[in-house]
């Protein structure tokens, strides 16, 4: 029986919860502000202008005592004191407790008012969750929220990890990343969104709003300022490996990789990290074109934009496009840089004041550099609040957010193969848990998780791996573990032990099922790299060993990208991506694999089938073809193991028609999708509606289909709900190679599953 039609709507992808929200984060400047920075810039030295612009590593100014990080006033006094040094940031090779976070940073605020009268601002990679704050929350990664579909999780999510990092009195986080992650082999795509620009888009808006509130002019003291990274097309090396050179089409850059970032601008970000390699031949630290014309001019950004690690050292010692350090300052100050993370090297401050001097870096320029650092702590309220205090915040760690973390863990994990049904797992089956990612932590919480490598084991203990969670839903006289395969936890990412896939043959005689765990452990950004895209060999041939023994395969996936395993999935019965969950991802996949809970997310990212054939869902219509007649007898079909997009469930959907509110359109005009969508199946459920445009005729060769909206949705057994999405038609134009937008007179086909509509603009538009 039917429970017909409730209405879900949609404006240009964003959900009902998500429009609800005051935005004011486009405000214009506050003239209070800027007149206190008036009357502020009127009274500093070139010494205190030069060290705004400098930000250093924590580890310069104090050590570890015990299991404390302890600030030397010497050293302290030196960088603040002497070189009036503006920032400091990361955590000490791990994190620390809230109370040891605010003695440190109190230190450095106590000195910083008392020498100059204006405020540090101290930043951290809180990069999916409090995650260098012990005793905080840590939610799945970046690409575990883009597999939601959620906005409102990624904004629930922020506000939590906003609220933790001021209880432990930091004020600015280098994040969301929101990097296109479009090459497989990239060692930080799970850092990010996954590949399409408009769901990155649509999170990075929601990200930066619950990072920093509606009001980037009063931030206030339950958010903090964000940091987009890494400003601009990072995630495309040619080579896939980190940190080096992209070379893109400047109409891609501008039509895909620059759309996050001028959504997070628009939502109000304070500041912008910037990408530590090239695109084109030129170092994005050094690009005056990218960081002042588009970023600071186009878009408007009033923010600070902040290098990454040593970067502006890279542009003589590694880029070769500078001939020593104080060349290298000068560039990338006068190409827009306004505050360096140097992060060790004083003499930064002493080479810029030479410059300045020099008459190399104009007095307007630095001056531009100090308002917008300024701007910024005027926004978070530092000059009136240098300190916020543990006692203020009596939620931090709270069993709520602890319970968010479950469920978005919950509704990030993707089901893609469930053949006869096998999944959920019938109560009383023995079940053996093998494979190197079954009872560790490490790769369940991934990078930038107590320590930039994610060493989560020695600072999880509470939590439960999967043999752990497993154990606990169905029982330990139910659930055998022999690892088969385990890392070798001292080395590199991909270093394992001697193999005992045998011990694990023998246990799964004592089992009705297996759950082979496999993926990669924890890694992050350089030492991520790799040669080979395929799952490893040891274990590969542990799933094709207990293939044979003619038990019953679940493949449990859990990794950062996505690593070849065509010829081993066919061994499996079912096959669950967990991408990187987070501390609680465990339990949210037993409650997934019991059907406690239905399955939801969606696959963020194109999976590909083999290493050669790498591809994104947005691909162009002339990449696939087939095969010529004649001599030239080749194929181009575009082949790959699950498409961006892919998911299954525990039940089953159907469409009705797809409906349009007009057929004609011109450029100013928003067109109006709706769709009815039914629980067909006996549970319920919550499926992410999306919606695809193609470009049927275009100038440029057009994409085969490009994600324009999406709405999640939840439905009973036998519900409908319309479903009604709106777009903008100016959102259908591209790119040209001329740099200028283009919506072409012709057909664009909308499509939803397997439903179409076709639209007809009436005709050209060109615009800047």
């Amino acid at each position: 029986m039917k429970i017909k039609n409730r209405l879900i709507s949609a404006v240009s992808g964003l959900s009902m919860a998500a429009t609800l929200l005051p935005i004011n984060a486009n405000a214009q400047k506050n003239p209070d502000i800027e007149s206190k920075i008036n009357a502020l810039m009127g009274k500093m030295s070139l010494d205190e202008k030069v060290g705004q612009t400098a930000e250093m590593a924590i580890d310069i100014i104090g050590n570890w005592q015990g299991d404390e990080f302890v600030v030397d006033q010497a050293k302290l006094q030196k960088v603040i004191g002497q070189y009036k040094v503006g920032s400091i940031l990361n955590a000490p090779g791990k994190a620390l407790t809230p109370q040891n976070w605010y003695k440190v940073i109190s230190a450095i605020q106590e000195l910083s008012m008392k020498t100059m009268g204006i405020p540090c601002v101290y930043g951290l990679d809180q990069n999916h969750g409090t995650t260098y704050t012990l005793g905080g929350t840590i939610f799945p990664q970046n690409i575990n929220m883009a597999a939601s579909f959620n906005r409102d999780l990624v904004h629930k999510a922020a506000e939590v990890t906003a609220y933790e990092t001021r209880a432990a009195n930091c004020p600015w986080t280098y994040s969301p990343t929101v990097d296109l992650s479009r090459d497989p082999r990239w060692p930080r795509m799970w850092e990010n969104y996954g590949e399409d620009c408009f769901l990155s888009a649509e999170m990075c808006r929601a990200a930066v709003m619950g990072f920093q509130g509606t009001d980037k002019n009063n931030i206030g003291s339950r958010h903090v300022a964000v940091s987009l990274k890494h400003y601009l097309g990072y995630g495309s090396p040619r080579t896939g490996k980190d940190r080096t050179p992209a070379y893109i089409p400047e109409f891609e850059i501008r039509e895909k990789h620059l759309a996050p970032f001028k959504a997070g601008v628009e939502a109000g970000a304070l500041s912008v990290m910037v990408n530590s390699a090239s695109v084109n031949g030129v170092p994005v630290h050094m690009s005056k074109h990218y960081l002042t014309d588009v970023l600071k001019k186009e878009l408007g950004f009033d923010g600070v934009v902040v290098t990454d690690w040593a970067d502006i050292n890279n542009l003589y010692t590694r880029e070769m496009v500078a001939k020593d350090k104080k060349d290298a300052i000068i560039k990338a100050i006068n190409a827009g840089i306004d505050m360096t993370m140097e992060p060790y090297d004083l003499t930064y401050c002493t080479l810029l004041k030479e410059a300045v001097n020099e008459g190399k870096v104009p007095m307007a320029r630095l001056d531009d550099a100090v308002r917008r650092v300024l701007r910024m702590k005027f926004r978070l309220g530092l000059f009136d609040t240098p300190n916020t205090k543990m006692k203020d915040y009596p939620k931090f760690g709270a069993k709520e957010y602890a319970q968010l973390s479950e469920d978005a863990a919950v509704e990030t994990q993707v089901l893609l193969k469930n053949e006869e049904n096998i999944l959920p797992l019938k109560q009383g089956l023995k079940i053996l848990v093998t494979g190197p990612n079954a009872n560790t932590m490490r790769p369940l919480d991934g990078g930038w998780t107590y320590t930039w490598q994610g060493d989560a084991d020695n600072f999880a203990q509470s939590k439960n791996t999967i043999f752990e969670a497993l154990q606990q839903r169905f029982g330990k006289n139910n659930v055998i573990y022999e690892p088969g395969v385990t890392y070798k936890m001292s080395g590199k990412y991909w270093e394992e032990n001697t193999p005992e896939i045998e011990k694990a043959v023998q246990a799964a005689a004592q089992a009705d099922i297996i759950l082979a765990c496999v993926g990669e452990n924890s890694y992050c950004e350089t030492p991520g790299n790799l040669n080979d895209l395929a799952l490893s060999d040891n274990q590969r041939n542990l799933v094709r060993a207990l293939a044979k023994t003619g038990k019953k395969i679940v493949l449990i996936l859990n990794l950062g990208r996505p690593r070849i395993i065509a010829d081993i999935e066919p061994l499996a019965s079912a096959v669950v991506n967990t991408l990187i969950p987070g501390e609680h991802g465990a339990d949210a996949l037993a409650r997934l694999l019991a059907g406690d809970d239905n399955f939801s997310a969606r696959l963020p990212y194109t999976y590909p089938r083999y290493s050669a054939a790498l591809t994104t869902y947005d691909y162009r219509v002339s990449e696939e073809s087939g095969t010529m007649e004649g001599a030239y007898d080749y194929n181009a079909l575009i082949d790959v193991q699950w498409p961006f997009g892919y998911s299954k469930s525990y039940t089953t959907f159907s469409y009705g028609d797809l409906k349009t509110d007009k057929t004609d359109f011109g450029l100013n005009d928003n067109i109006t999708v709706s769709i009815d969508v039914t629980n067909t199946g006996k549970r319920e459920g919550k499926v992410s509606v999306l919606l695809f445009s193609r470009d049927q005729h275009a100038s440029l060769v057009p994409e085969v289909r490009r994600l324009r909206a999406f709405t999640k949705i939840n439905l009973k057994p036998g519900e409908t709900q319309t479903v009604s999405q709106t777009i903008k038609a100016r959102d259908l134009a591209f790119v040209g190679t001329d740099d200028m937008w283009h919506l072409e007179e012709g057909k664009f086909m909308l499509q939803i599953e397997d439903k179409i509509a076709w639209i007809n603009c009436t005709q050209d538009y060109t615009w800047k």
